[in-house]
């Protein structure tokens, strides 16, 4: 049997977990690169029935599982992926696990971004090294600032806390945020979205995304953000219209953006995000950590050598 492991792009995923538990039975072959057509990524895995994929790195819509008909296990990373059509899988009789959890690695690449953007680190480093002047900007203060949350889920709880360490006032919204969630976090709860980001100083996403969040903050809403806010996205990036925030960014609507996540991945050469100076980019890395890897690499492990035996664990449906 021949198991491909997608989109390992440093090189990691045989050191990260113990694969003996499978490698008798299987025969794995590990990719490095992102396929950038279907018709290469088909040619390469047509004859694997299982294959390993890293969170959204590769989609699985209808059209590539059709083109598949040798696939019986599909494992992602993580307990949720909405970038795999579970409903076509199901039409298909292909198995499709998940993995334990990705750590602390968004929280704290969330706060990274927060930093960043507050010290304008990007451009001291880069004055610095170039010899430029000393000090050439004024940073943004934390304590008594405002961040807003949009959900305050697990990394929107832990993103909260750390608000409140820096002397922040923290504000969260969410389509189902109660008032007993909000004070059991010791966070205020906004009436609406435009509550948070009318008053934020700092606005985080931490929503899942779905068609209620997809597009979730558009034109309209970036207009409603202060002129010297940050907004964050370590969450997915079609909950922000693209257009709508490059104009907001170029036109000094917003201060500024700290972004891990896009509506396509990898982001293209030409992109704008990549060099507007406004704008902290890093290319989808909250979950990249080694914690993290170990608990997915392992994971995708567990979920073969259970397919194998019979016993499937932490079987996706179309729910999920």
């Amino acid at each position: 049997m021949k198991c491909a492991v997608l989109d390992d792009y440093q090189q990691v995923a045989e050191t990260m977990a113990d694969w003996q538990p499978v490698s008798e039975r299987v025969e794995v072959k590990v990719f490095h690169n992102h396929f950038e057509s279907e018709d290469e990524l088909v040619q390469a895995v047509q004859d694997c029935e299982i294959i390993a994929i890293m969170r959204e790195r590769t989609p699985f819509r209808r059209q590539l599982l059709e083109r598949l008909p040798q696939l019986k296990l599909l494992v992602t990373t993580g307990m949720r992926n909405a970038s795999v059509d579970m409903d076509a899988a199901s039409e298909q009789g292909i198995t499709v696990c998940g993995t334990r959890g990705g750590g602390e690695g968004t929280t704290e690449l969330t706060w990274a971004l927060i930093l960043g953007l507050a010290r304008k680190l990007v451009q001291e480093n880069a004055s610095l090294r170039a010899g430029g002047p000393w000090q050439s900007t004024v940073g943004a203060d934390l304590y008594g600032k405002r961040l807003g949350l949009l959900g305050l889920g697990n990394i929107g709880g832990k993103v909260a806390r750390i608000g409140q360490a820096f002397g922040m006032e923290v504000t969260a919204w969410s389509p189902n945020l109660t008032e007993e969630r909000a004070a059991s976090a010791g966070v205020k709860r906004a009436s609406s979205k435009e509550e948070v980001l009318e008053t934020g100083d700092f606005v985080s996403i931490h929503l899942v995304l779905g068609e209620r969040t997809r597009g979730l903050i558009g034109a309209e809403e970036l207009k409603r953000m202060k002129p010297t806010a940050y907004l964050i996205n370590t969450s997915r990036g079609p909950i922000v219209d693209r257009e709508a925030l490059l104009e907001a960014l170029r036109s000094g609507t917003l201060a500024g953006a700290g972004l891990d996540v896009y509506e396509q991945e990898p982001l293209p050469s030409d992109d704008p995000f990549r060099t507007l100076p406004n704008v902290l980019a890093t290319p989808h890395i909250g979950y990249v950590t080694e914690a993290s890897y170990r608990q997915f690499y392992t994971g995708i492990v567990e979920d073969i050598q259970a397919y194998l035996d019979g016993s499937p664990i932490r079987i996706l449906n179309a729910k999920q």
